[in-house]
């Protein structure tokens, strides 16, 4: 038996410390003496699931994705769904387009709607299958279609041709849209019958060689007889789609039939009626939508036409279908037939309508006004006495008007304070004048002899004017080569100027201790284009809170699946006119914020098929997801710091950041980067993807003067050829030194008045180092934004390519 009166520990009895595991490598429950951390658990699993539980948990996620894939497949095609859409791409001259197209058309039991607007596109109705398609043909060398049509269709059918797979074009093509971002396709081979059976399986194996390259686990399916048209169909129907980011997001639709009404004041602009399947997402009237190479427009209203490729369509009293196939001849145009039947979706409401300003417009009094103080304005009046000249001047002439007249030797000696990037483009300018001034006067005074000349007849092969043309392409390619490979050799090296003091030419610059870790406020000496821009206080907060709300699919509108005609508002005529001329009308629904302009960062890396050098600020022609927009961009490196160091070049081994001016798009969306030839082909240059939307991202330009060791002592060192005047030196004095060879200084005093300069360094300089001097500034992109893109000539590649291994530096 205990005792009632037990004794119990008091308040003063002795803690013994715990045991310190130390800091050695043990287990983290060791180390945090025995205890563990609580872990925060949601209210709806207060406690661990067994093993069992777990399991049912796991095959439930299972099927739900199951479901989700298979009733993706169902819709696809369906009744309730929109027609798949399959675009057949040609990637080979040779390819036989019109045998594949009547072979798919003739299936059994099915009803084949034939489009009179596109040559080659047709709907097929397979009743008995309950599936529906719609063919659209694009051929390799019109690229602007093909892009076009791979954003938007659910699956593309290459087309090769049985001895070669592709041409150079179809080769083109194929990059392309792997970098835009390929969705599901099957690779179909028409013809090869005519060789010998042993020779057919060789050539078949050699295909299949040729193509594990680009498609490592593709199938080829040939397309010689009906039976294997309907495998084709088959696998089309059946295989899994794969998902394109940019456009699950967005509601999208190809034109099927389209109609121009013009307006009341003008008919050159006026509204177009657009009549397609909604694709994608719920489709908004209140957003704006997107007409791919022609820009952004708002919608006033959505109607619901009958559907014109319905599996079950309406029989008119007196009229039999036959249950064989059937060709008809589509005359859509959205008004011809059954207008009684058309129906008002919605209208678009002013006060919830997105608005289609796309620049804020700057007050130019909105910035700090200060009064001046009487000691500046006394400062002020000091200076303009001080700067007054006499100059000779017409009778009669006041003070106002003889402060605009200019000495002969003053417009001479003003200098340009800015960076020497637009100094070549005048002098460019001005030679190009003085050339054809030159010309005009040789022809003005070679008119009055013309008489005595006589004429003759020249072959075209004897034409220099052509040669001479391409030669001087050549040459200023040459030149680029040259400034490409010097930028490789001496990065960001320049000359001192000698005709202009060097505090002067690089005012604008400043030193820094470290390029990494010095301080640099993004909001410091911005350019005026800054205040027309757009810029979100936490860009991916609002990206998520857009993509939650997609999600959850909780906007009212034509759902996906439907038939609408949009009634977009003030469209050119000319939309209409490319509609006519068979070129495909695609539509993209805006999210919100995306029609606004702003600063954007792509991550692109340099194409292997191109090795042209590309400059800084040189035009080229983005596809960015739905966009497409000519720009003059910045190239910076890819880094983590907070700065980012300029490329003058677009490098062929490493990553850049491509920055330019243009309308706001939420990532992710891939983009292509093309350059324009004389000639109107476009080059793909760079592909990549959409890094970010952020005006504060810093891009430093560096530019480095170096000067050579004239006379090297144990620690200090006389420096020549940086600098050519006293004032220079002791300008640039606190900017710290540093040398190829890794050693670190800073300038002590001039010497004389030619430059020179003692400098320490923290070691005894090399006779064959170099002395630099690093000065950065900020720069910002040029606002060349320019929505509108020419078509491109078909691609054809370059013969006279300028394949340059080693340039001879002068």
């Amino acid at each position: 038996m205990v005792a009632a009166g037990a004794h119990r520990p008091g308040p003063l009895k002795q803690q013994n410390k715990a045991h310190k595991g130390g800091k050695h490598s043990g287990s983290s429950q060791r180390r945090a003496g025995g205890r563990v951390s609580v872990k925060a658990q949601p209210r709806r699993r207060l406690r661990d699931l067994n093993r069992v539980d777990r399991r049912h948990q796991a095959l439930q996620l299972r099927r739900q994705r199951k479901e989700a894939v298979l009733l993706e497949k169902r819709s696809l095609g369906s009744r309730d769904g929109p027609p798949h859409l399959v675009v057949l791409v040609l990637l080979h001259s040779r390819a036989a387009a019109h045998d594949s197209l009547r072979l798919l058309q003739s299936q059994d039991s099915a009803v084949v709607h034939v489009d009179d607007r596109r040559a080659g596109g047709f709907a097929l109705l397979c009743p008995r299958l309950k599936q529906r398609w719609r063919f659209v043909t694009a051929q390799a060398g019109d690229l602007h279609a093909v892009l076009d049509l791979a954003k938007v269709a659910d699956s593309l059918l290459f087309i090769l041709d049985p001895a070669d797979g592709w041409d150079s074009a179809g080769e083109h093509c194929l990059s392309c849209l792997f970098a835009q971002g390929l969705p599901s396709y099957a690779l179909a081979v028409p013809g090869g019958t005519d060789l010998p059976p042993k020779k057919r399986i060789d050539a078949r194996k050699k295909l299949a060689k040729a193509i594990e390259k680009r498609f490592p686990e593709a199938k080829l399916f040939p397309l010689n007889t009906e039976q294997e048209s309907l495998l084709l169909l088959r696998h089309l129907a059946t295989q899994k789609q794969r998902h394109l980011a940019f456009r699950d997001r967005r509601a999208h639709l190809l034109a099927y039939a389209a109609e121009f009404v013009p307006g009341q004041e003008s008919d050159l602009v006026g509204t177009l009626k657009v009549s397609g399947f909604v694709r994608g997402q719920t489709l908004d009237v209140n957003s704006l939508v997107h007409i791919v190479g022609h820009g952004d427009f708002q919608m006033s209203q959505v109607d619901a036409p009958p559907d014109p490729l319905s599996l079950n369509p309406r029989v008119v009293k007196g009229q039999k279908r036959s249950q064989d196939m059937e060709v008809q001849d589509d005359s859509v145009n959205g008004t011809d037939e059954m207008e009684e039947d058309v129906k008002v979706l919605m209208n678009a409401d002013p006060n919830k309508q997105e608005s289609l300003q796309s620049e804020v417009v700057p007050d130019p009094m909105e910035g700090e006004q200060t009064w001046p103080t009487e000691e500046e304005l006394q400062e002020a009046e000091a200076s303009l006495k001080a700067n007054r000249r006499v100059v000779k001047v017409p009778k009669g002439t006041s003070k106002y008007q003889a402060a605009w007249i200019v000495d002969d030797g003053e417009g001479s000696s003003e200098k340009d304070d800015d960076d020497g990037d637009g100094d070549d483009d005048i002098d460019d300018d001005m030679m190009e004048d003085a050339v054809s001034q030159e010309g005009e006067s040789s022809e003005e005074e070679e008119e009055p002899a013309e008489e005595e000349c006589e004429t003759m007849t020249v072959s075209e092969c004897l034409r220099d004017d052509q040669y001479d043309e391409k030669v001087e392409e050549d040459e200023q390619m040459l030149e680029r080569y040259k400034q490409e490979r010097m930028d490789e050799m001496f990065p960001d090296e320049v000359d001192t100027p000698r005709d202009v003091p060097a505090r002067v030419r690089f005012q604008k610059y400043r030193g820094l201790k470290s390029f990494r870790t010095s301080p640099w406020d993004p909001k410091e000496n911005l350019p005026r284009d800054y205040a027309r821009i757009f810029q979100f206080q936490d860009f991916s907060r609002t990206r998520k809170h857009l993509f939650r709300q997609i999600e959850k699919g909780e906007t009212e509108g034509a759902s996906v699946g439907w038939y609408v005609t949009l009634h977009v508002c003030n469209v050119p005529v000319s939309v209409m006119e490319s509609f006519k001329e068979g070129k495909p009308l695609v539509l993209f629904s805006l999210l919100p914020h995306e029609q606004k302009m702003s600063v954007l960062n792509f991550l692109v890396r340099r194409h292997p098929s191109n090795s042209e050098p590309v400059r800084a600020k040189e035009e080229l022609i983005f596809h960015c997801g739905f966009r497409r927009f000519r720009a003059s961009p910045l190239f910076s490196q890819h880094t983590s710091a907070d700065k980012h160091k300029l490329e003058r070049f677009l490098r062929p081994d490493a990553a850049v950041v491509v920055t330019v001016y243009a309308p706001i798009t939420f990532p992710p969306a891939s983009v292509l980067l093309f350059k324009q030839r004389s000639n109107g082909m476009h080059d793909l240059i760079a592909t990549g993807s959409l890094l970010s939307m952020d005006p504060d991202r810093i891009v430093i330009k560096r530019l480095v003067l170096s000067g050579h060791p004239f006379k090297i002592f144990a620690k200090t060192a006389v420096v020549r050829y940086m600098f050519f005047n006293r004032d220079d030196v002791m300008w640039f004095k606190p900017v710290e030194l540093r040398t190829k060879w890794g050693r670190r200084g800073h300038i002590r005093e001039p010497l004389g008045t030619h430059g020179h300069m003692k400098c320490h360094f923290d070691g005894q300089l090399k006779s064959q180092d170099t002395v630099l001097l690093n000065l950065y500034k900020r720069v910002f992109p040029k606002w060349t934004y320019d929505p509108h893109v020419p078509d491109p000539v078909p691609w054809v590649r370059s013969e006279s390519a300028l394949l340059v291994q080693e340039v001879e530096m002068e």
